[in-house]
Protein backbone atom coordinates (compact mmCIF):
# COMPACT_ATOMS: atom_id res chain seq x y z
CA UNK A 1 0.00 0.00 0.00
CA UNK A 2 1.33 3.93 -1.05
CA UNK A 3 1.71 6.12 2.03
CA UNK A 4 -0.90 8.03 0.28
CA UNK A 5 -3.36 4.94 0.61
CA UNK A 6 -1.96 4.40 4.53
CA UNK A 7 -2.91 8.19 5.13
CA UNK A 8 -6.55 8.26 3.89
CA UNK A 9 -7.16 4.44 5.36
CA UNK A 10 -6.10 5.80 8.59
CA UNK A 11 -7.71 8.88 8.49
CA UNK A 12 -10.86 7.16 8.65
CA UNK A 13 -9.99 4.77 11.19
CA UNK A 14 -9.18 7.33 13.22
CA UNK A 15 -11.95 9.53 12.52
CA UNK A 16 -9.78 12.31 11.68
CA UNK A 17 -9.11 15.47 9.18
CA UNK A 18 -5.65 16.65 7.95
CA UNK A 19 -5.59 20.02 7.39
CA UNK A 20 -2.32 21.39 5.35
CA UNK A 21 -0.89 25.08 5.20
CA UNK A 22 0.30 26.71 2.13
CA UNK A 23 3.62 26.41 2.59
CA UNK A 24 3.73 22.35 3.10
CA UNK A 25 5.84 19.76 0.61
CA UNK A 26 3.74 19.18 -2.26
CA UNK A 27 2.86 15.56 -1.28
CA UNK A 28 1.56 16.67 2.28
CA UNK A 29 -0.86 19.29 0.73
CA UNK A 30 -1.64 16.44 -1.71
CA UNK A 31 -3.70 13.74 0.70
CA UNK A 32 -4.90 16.81 2.80
CA UNK A 33 -8.81 17.50 3.58
CA UNK A 34 -7.74 21.03 3.75
CA UNK A 35 -5.27 22.98 1.93
CA UNK A 36 -4.93 27.21 2.93
CA UNK A 37 -3.93 30.14 4.80
CA UNK A 38 -4.23 30.51 8.57
CA UNK A 39 -6.70 32.28 8.61
CA UNK A 40 -9.09 29.45 6.34
CA UNK A 41 -7.48 26.73 8.10
CA UNK A 42 -8.53 28.35 11.57
CA UNK A 43 -11.83 28.18 10.52
CA UNK A 44 -11.95 24.88 9.60
CA UNK A 45 -10.32 24.31 12.89
CA UNK A 46 -13.07 25.43 14.56
CA UNK A 47 -16.07 23.62 12.43
CA UNK A 48 -14.16 20.31 12.58
CA UNK A 49 -16.46 17.68 13.58
CA UNK A 50 -14.12 14.67 13.53
CA UNK A 51 -12.53 13.51 16.92
CA UNK A 52 -8.96 14.15 15.22
CA UNK A 53 -7.51 17.47 13.70
CA UNK A 54 -3.58 16.61 12.11
CA UNK A 55 -2.57 19.81 11.41
CA UNK A 56 0.51 19.73 8.85
CA UNK A 57 1.81 23.19 9.95
CA UNK A 58 4.26 24.46 12.30
CA UNK A 59 3.16 25.11 16.27
CA UNK A 60 1.33 27.76 16.86
CA UNK A 61 -1.54 26.74 14.25
CA UNK A 62 -1.65 23.54 16.01
CA UNK A 63 -2.25 25.77 19.20
CA UNK A 64 -4.88 27.61 17.32
CA UNK A 65 -6.76 24.84 16.72
CA UNK A 66 -6.77 23.21 19.84
CA UNK A 67 -7.57 26.62 21.40
CA UNK A 68 -10.91 27.12 18.99
CA UNK A 69 -11.81 23.56 19.01
CA UNK A 70 -10.77 22.13 22.43
CA UNK A 71 -12.96 19.16 22.67
CA UNK A 72 -11.51 17.88 19.73
CA UNK A 73 -7.29 15.65 19.91
CA UNK A 74 -4.97 18.65 17.97
CA UNK A 75 -1.58 16.20 16.53
CA UNK A 76 1.29 18.02 15.52
CA UNK A 77 3.42 15.19 13.00
CA UNK A 78 6.63 16.92 13.98
CA UNK A 79 7.49 18.48 16.93
CA UNK A 80 10.66 20.31 15.40
CA UNK A 81 8.00 22.53 13.34
CA UNK A 82 8.09 25.48 15.19
CA UNK A 83 8.07 29.35 13.89
CA UNK A 84 11.14 31.71 14.03
CA UNK A 85 8.61 34.61 14.01
CA UNK A 86 6.28 33.08 16.92
CA UNK A 87 9.40 32.80 19.26
CA UNK A 88 10.37 37.10 18.38
CA UNK A 89 8.22 37.86 21.72
CA UNK A 90 7.52 36.08 24.59
CA UNK A 91 4.54 36.55 27.10
CA UNK A 92 7.01 37.81 29.71
CA UNK A 93 8.37 40.40 27.24
CA UNK A 94 5.03 41.13 25.92
CA UNK A 95 3.43 42.01 29.29
CA UNK A 96 6.80 44.34 29.90
CA UNK A 97 6.08 46.40 26.76
CA UNK A 98 2.04 47.01 27.38
CA UNK A 99 3.67 47.98 31.06
CA UNK A 100 5.33 51.13 29.20
CA UNK A 101 1.75 51.76 27.23
CA UNK A 102 -1.04 51.31 29.99
CA UNK A 103 -4.41 51.34 28.11
CA UNK A 104 -2.76 50.51 24.40
CA UNK A 105 -4.71 48.15 22.37
CA UNK A 106 -2.62 44.94 21.44
CA UNK A 107 -2.79 43.67 17.83
CA UNK A 108 -0.85 39.61 17.69
CA UNK A 109 -0.21 38.17 13.87
CA UNK A 110 -1.63 34.47 14.36
CA UNK A 111 2.52 34.04 14.48
CA UNK A 112 2.71 33.84 18.43
CA UNK A 113 2.54 31.28 21.17
CA UNK A 114 -0.80 30.66 22.53
CA UNK A 115 0.77 32.85 25.34
CA UNK A 116 1.33 35.97 23.59
CA UNK A 117 -2.44 35.33 22.22
CA UNK A 118 -3.51 35.59 25.81
CA UNK A 119 -1.92 38.53 26.48
CA UNK A 120 -3.64 40.15 23.24
CA UNK A 121 -6.12 42.07 22.32
CA UNK A 122 -6.68 41.53 18.30
CA UNK A 123 -5.56 38.64 16.98
CA UNK A 124 -4.77 38.47 12.78
CA UNK A 125 -3.48 37.18 9.44
CA UNK A 126 -2.33 38.80 6.82
CA UNK A 127 -5.18 38.51 4.71
CA UNK A 128 -7.58 40.55 7.30
CA UNK A 129 -4.47 42.98 9.48
CA UNK A 130 -5.54 46.10 7.73
CA UNK A 131 -9.38 45.38 8.27
CA UNK A 132 -8.78 44.54 11.70
CA UNK A 133 -6.71 47.38 12.25
CA UNK A 134 -9.30 50.08 10.82
CA UNK A 135 -11.84 48.33 13.15
CA UNK A 136 -9.74 49.58 15.94
CA UNK A 137 -11.02 53.19 17.21
CA UNK A 138 -9.14 55.74 15.81
CA UNK A 139 -8.42 57.51 19.34
CA UNK A 140 -6.70 54.22 20.96
CA UNK A 141 -3.05 53.50 21.08
CA UNK A 142 -2.12 50.19 19.35
CA UNK A 143 0.88 47.76 19.82
CA UNK A 144 1.43 45.88 16.26
CA UNK A 145 3.58 42.30 17.11
CA UNK A 146 6.01 40.64 16.27
CA UNK A 147 6.68 40.90 12.22
CA UNK A 148 7.31 44.67 11.96
CA UNK A 149 7.47 44.28 8.02
CA UNK A 150 3.85 43.11 7.77
CA UNK A 151 3.10 45.97 10.84
CA UNK A 152 4.94 48.81 9.05
CA UNK A 153 2.72 47.81 6.03
CA UNK A 154 -0.65 47.71 7.69
CA UNK A 155 0.57 51.02 9.20
CA UNK A 156 0.76 52.65 5.80
CA UNK A 157 -1.86 51.28 4.23
CA UNK A 158 -4.03 52.36 7.26
CA UNK A 159 -2.74 55.60 8.30
CA UNK A 160 -2.83 54.31 11.62
CA UNK A 161 -0.03 55.20 14.47
CA UNK A 162 0.94 51.91 15.34
CA UNK A 163 4.50 50.77 18.18
CA UNK A 164 6.06 47.64 16.23
CA UNK A 165 7.86 45.03 17.50
CA UNK A 166 11.51 44.40 16.11
CA UNK A 167 10.82 40.86 14.52
CA UNK A 168 10.40 39.58 11.61
CA UNK A 169 9.96 36.11 9.14
CA UNK A 170 13.83 35.47 8.65
CA UNK A 171 12.74 33.72 5.28
CA UNK A 172 10.64 36.57 4.26
CA UNK A 173 12.82 39.50 5.43
CA UNK A 174 15.63 38.38 3.30
CA UNK A 175 13.76 39.37 0.30
CA UNK A 176 14.26 43.34 -0.25
CA UNK A 177 13.61 45.94 -2.88
CA UNK A 178 16.34 45.47 -5.34
CA UNK A 179 15.59 42.05 -5.17
CA UNK A 180 12.27 42.71 -7.11
CA UNK A 181 14.21 45.27 -9.18
CA UNK A 182 16.68 42.51 -10.50
CA UNK A 183 13.36 40.14 -10.93
CA UNK A 184 11.59 42.78 -12.90
CA UNK A 185 14.77 43.19 -15.34
CA UNK A 186 15.27 39.22 -15.74
CA UNK A 187 11.63 38.69 -16.09
CA UNK A 188 9.77 41.92 -18.43
CA UNK A 189 6.35 42.10 -18.37
CA UNK A 190 5.65 39.39 -15.46
CA UNK A 191 3.90 40.92 -12.61
CA UNK A 192 5.56 40.28 -9.11
CA UNK A 193 3.04 39.57 -6.48
CA UNK A 194 4.87 39.45 -2.83
CA UNK A 195 3.47 38.47 0.94
CA UNK A 196 3.82 41.85 3.17
CA UNK A 197 5.81 40.03 5.66
CA UNK A 198 8.73 40.45 3.03
CA UNK A 199 11.55 42.48 4.22
CA UNK A 200 10.34 45.38 0.72
CA UNK A 201 6.90 44.88 1.89
CA UNK A 202 6.57 48.01 3.82
CA UNK A 203 8.57 50.44 0.33
CA UNK A 204 6.56 47.39 -1.70
CA UNK A 205 4.37 49.37 -4.03
CA UNK A 206 6.98 50.91 -6.49
CA UNK A 207 8.67 47.44 -6.60
CA UNK A 208 5.77 45.12 -7.28
CA UNK A 209 2.43 44.56 -8.78
CA UNK A 210 0.01 42.93 -5.77
CA UNK A 211 1.40 42.60 -2.30
CA UNK A 212 -0.80 39.78 -1.41
CA UNK A 213 -1.65 37.28 2.11
CA UNK A 214 -1.32 33.44 0.71
CA UNK A 215 -5.17 33.33 0.10
CA UNK A 216 -4.78 36.79 -1.94
CA UNK A 217 -2.25 34.76 -4.19
CA UNK A 218 -3.96 31.82 -4.29
CA UNK A 219 -7.07 33.91 -5.67
CA UNK A 220 -4.75 35.98 -7.52
CA UNK A 221 -3.69 32.36 -9.39
CA UNK A 222 -7.03 31.46 -10.52
CA UNK A 223 -7.50 34.77 -12.19
CA UNK A 224 -4.64 35.94 -13.75
CA UNK A 225 -3.97 35.04 -17.42
CA UNK A 226 -0.77 36.64 -17.86
CA UNK A 227 1.74 34.00 -19.24
CA UNK A 228 4.36 34.20 -15.90
CA UNK A 229 4.14 35.47 -12.62
CA UNK A 230 7.09 36.32 -10.31
CA UNK A 231 6.03 34.95 -6.64
CA UNK A 232 7.83 36.26 -3.68
CA UNK A 233 6.86 34.28 -0.40
CA UNK A 234 7.54 30.74 0.79
CA UNK A 235 8.12 28.20 -2.32
CA UNK A 236 5.84 26.13 -1.21
CA UNK A 237 2.60 27.78 -2.57
CA UNK A 238 4.08 27.33 -5.87
CA UNK A 239 2.70 23.79 -5.94
CA UNK A 240 -1.09 25.07 -5.50
CA UNK A 241 -1.22 27.74 -7.68
CA UNK A 242 0.70 25.44 -10.76
CA UNK A 243 -2.47 23.47 -10.10
CA UNK A 244 -5.13 25.77 -9.99
CA UNK A 245 -3.76 27.47 -12.77
CA UNK A 246 -1.83 25.21 -14.89
CA UNK A 247 -1.27 27.72 -18.17
CA UNK A 248 0.42 30.37 -15.90
CA UNK A 249 4.44 29.48 -15.40
CA UNK A 250 4.67 31.05 -11.45
CA UNK A 251 8.23 31.82 -10.80
CA UNK A 252 9.58 31.86 -7.16
CA UNK A 253 11.87 35.31 -6.80
CA UNK A 254 14.14 33.30 -5.13
CA UNK A 255 14.23 29.46 -5.10
CA UNK A 256 15.98 29.86 -2.01
CA UNK A 257 12.78 31.09 0.32
CA UNK A 258 12.55 27.45 1.76
CA UNK A 259 10.68 27.84 6.07
CA UNK A 260 12.89 24.78 7.85
CA UNK A 261 10.39 24.64 10.11
CA UNK A 262 7.37 24.52 7.09
CA UNK A 263 8.86 21.40 5.77
CA UNK A 264 9.62 19.71 9.11
CA UNK A 265 6.22 17.45 8.23
CA UNK A 266 6.56 14.93 5.42
CA UNK A 267 4.10 12.04 4.57
CA UNK A 268 5.65 9.64 6.63
CA UNK A 269 5.49 11.95 9.88
CA UNK A 270 1.67 12.44 8.86
CA UNK A 271 1.13 8.49 8.77
CA UNK A 272 3.15 7.59 11.93
CA UNK A 273 1.66 10.44 13.72
CA UNK A 274 -2.42 8.96 12.49
CA UNK A 275 -0.95 5.38 13.16
CA UNK A 276 0.65 6.01 16.94
CA UNK A 277 -1.39 9.33 18.23
CA UNK A 278 2.06 11.55 17.87
CA UNK A 279 2.11 14.27 19.01
CA UNK A 280 -0.73 15.77 20.62
CA UNK A 281 -0.69 19.33 21.26
CA UNK A 282 -2.81 20.78 24.67
CA UNK A 283 -3.17 24.37 25.91
CA UNK A 284 -3.35 24.78 29.92
CA UNK A 285 -7.33 26.05 29.54
CA UNK A 286 -6.30 29.04 31.39
CA UNK A 287 -4.46 30.29 28.84
CA UNK A 288 -6.87 28.96 26.12
CA UNK A 289 -9.64 30.96 27.83
CA UNK A 290 -8.13 34.09 27.37
CA UNK A 291 -6.63 33.61 24.00
CA UNK A 292 -9.92 32.15 22.48
CA UNK A 293 -11.92 35.47 22.77
CA UNK A 294 -8.71 37.03 20.89
CA UNK A 295 -9.22 34.75 17.79
CA UNK A 296 -12.60 34.44 17.49
CA UNK A 297 -12.35 38.11 16.85
CA UNK A 298 -10.10 37.56 14.44
CA UNK A 299 -11.99 34.94 12.44
CA UNK A 300 -15.43 37.50 12.95
CA UNK A 301 -13.34 40.20 11.29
Amino acid sequence: MSLEAEVGQLKEERDAVLLAHNYQRPEVQDVADFVGDSLYLSRKAREADRSVIVFAGVRFMAETAKILNPTRTVLLPDLKAGCGLADAITADQLRAWKAEHPGAVVVAYINTSAEVKAESDYCCTSSNAVKVVEGIPADREILFLPDMFLGDYVRKRTGRAMHLWVGDCPVHARMRPEDMDRARRQHPGAPIVAHPECGCASQALPHVDHVLSTDGMVRFAEETRAPEVLVATEVGILHRMRRLNPTTKFTPLDAGTVCPFMKEIDLEDVRDSLAHHQFEIDVPEATAARARGVLERMIAA
